[in-house]
């Protein structure tokens, strides 16, 4: 296991495209976070907005740069024919897949972390510049679970993207698969007239269902909890992964 771990993990550094999308990840996710808190404020009469969505806003930007870096991970492998190098070296191919798991959650999860450090930090210091009540922007429990959840989120993007790059083999189309589950899903629901239909549907979405661990206010009115909604996309990122790595155990390469 520790030769797979080195060998995915030279791959993976030697990459590119690796340091500059981590690093667009930590960009792209404060810059929009701190646009969004930028143009909101809380009246005298109460504050209508969650604070700790407003903060963490761009982890929804955030999430595409993500799906990016996973899906190159494993697809750009598939495109140049070197998976049949990696396979020949390494013939356990769930062992590959799972060290490819392991070593991109890792990067995400530390990448994220700073993304969702810097966007609460900055969030919260404009937020109360807009007159939102220091009572609101505290780092409690809830704050924290957000700010926790929300990097959780990140990293299961990123292994329900590997899952699907495993599958689907070919990058365009792959990123296409996961940016529909991540954006169009959501704005399908919007469109649906019947209110029960919209509800499931918001309740098995990957997206609306996982970032309902950023709420920290109204969470009675919510469909599902934060966890539990958190627990659908992590439900949607070990489906993806066991489906491909039955694909990749199954085809010749």
């Amino acid at each position: 296991m520790m030769r797979y771990l080195h060998a995915e993990w030279t791959k993976l550094r030697t990459l590119p495209s690796t340091g500059r999308l981590l690093l667009a990840l930590v960009a792209v996710t404060v810059a929009v976070s701190v646009a969004a808190a930028t143009v909101v404020s809380c009246a005298s009469a109460g504050c209508g907005y969650d604070p700790a969505k407003i903060s963490l806003f761009g982890i929804q930007a955030g999430q595409a740069v993500v799906a990016v870096l996973a899906v190159g991970a494993i697809s750009g492998e598939f495109g140049t024919g070197l998976i049949r190098t990696t396979l020949a070296a390494m013939p356990n191919r769930i062992a590959v897949l799972a060290v490819k798991a392991v070593l991109l959650t890792g990067l995400t999860l530390a990448a994220g972390g700073l993304a969702v450090l810097g966007s609460a930090l900055a969030g919260q210091r404009i937020l109360l510049g807009n007159g939102f009540p220091p009572a609101l922007l505290a780092f409690d429990g809830p704050m924290v679970r957000a700010a926790v959840g929300s990097v959780l989120y990140l990293a299961l993007v990123a292994l329900l993207s590997l899952g699907i790059a495993t599958a689907v083999r070919d990058s365009a189309a792959a990123i296409g698969v996961v940016l529909g589950l991540l954006y169009l899903f959501p704005a399908v629901i919007l469109m649906i007239p019947d209110p029960d239909l919209a509800t499931l549907l918001w309740q098995i979405s990957p997206t609306t269902a996982g970032l309902t661990i950023q709420a920290t206010t109204q969470l009675s009115g919510l469909p599902l909890s934060p966890w539990a909604g958190l627990g659908v996309l992590a439900a949607w990122a070990g489906a993806a992964l066991v489906t491909g790595g039955l694909l990749l155990r199954a085809r010749d390469a």
